[in-house]
C-alpha cells in the first residue's frame, strides 16, 4: 500500500521536472524561486522511507509538503508570464497535476484504512500478544 503512495509523489517530481524545463525554456524569472523548488525537489526525492521508522515517515511528508509550498512559489510567479500559461506544455501539465494531487490523496486514503486494520488487530487480545 504504501509503495502506491511513493509511486503517485514520484509521478508529482517527475510532473514538476518536466514544467520546470518548459518553465526555463519559456521564461526569465526569479531565479532564487526556481533554485528553491529544485532543492526542494532533490531533497524530497533523497529520502529513503521506512514505514516502521515514524521518522523517516515523517522527514519524507515534510520534504513532500516543502516540495509542494515551493512549486505554489513558482506557480505564482508563473502567473506574470502570460505567454507561458498559454503554451500547450503548461496546460498539460495543470490538468496531470490536478489528477496527481487527486491520485495522492487516495492511495494516502487506502495506505490509512489498512494500517488502521492492522492498528486495531494489534490491539485486541490475544492478537496484542503475538504482535
Amino acid at each position: 500500500m504504501w509503495s502506491n503512495v511513493e509511486t503517485n509523489y514520484q509521478r508529482r517530481t517527475d510532473l514538476y521536472s518536466s514544467i520546470i524545463k518548459t518553465i526555463e525554456g519559456s521564461a526569465n524569472f526569479e531565479k532564487s524561486t526556481l533554485r528553491e523548488v529544485l532543492e526542494a525537489r532533490s531533497k524530497a526525492t533523497s529520502i529513503n522511507v521506512d514505514i516502521n521508522d515514524p521518522a523517516s515517515l515523517e522527514a519524507y511528508q515534510k520534504a513532500q509538503a516543502n516540495l509542494q509550498g515551493s512549486f505554489s512559489k513558482l506557480l505564482a510567479v508563473v502567473e506574470n508570464y502570460p505567454d507561458l500559461k498559454t503554451t500547450q506544455a503548461f496546460r498539460d501539465f495543470q490538468t496531470q497535476i490536478e489528477g496527481t494531487e487527486n491520485r495522492i490523496n487516495v492511495a494516502r486514503q487506502d495506505y490509512n484504512k489498512s494500517i488502521e486494520g492492522y492498528n486495531l488487530k494489534v490491539k485486541r487480545f490475544p492478537r496484542n500478544i503475538l504482535a
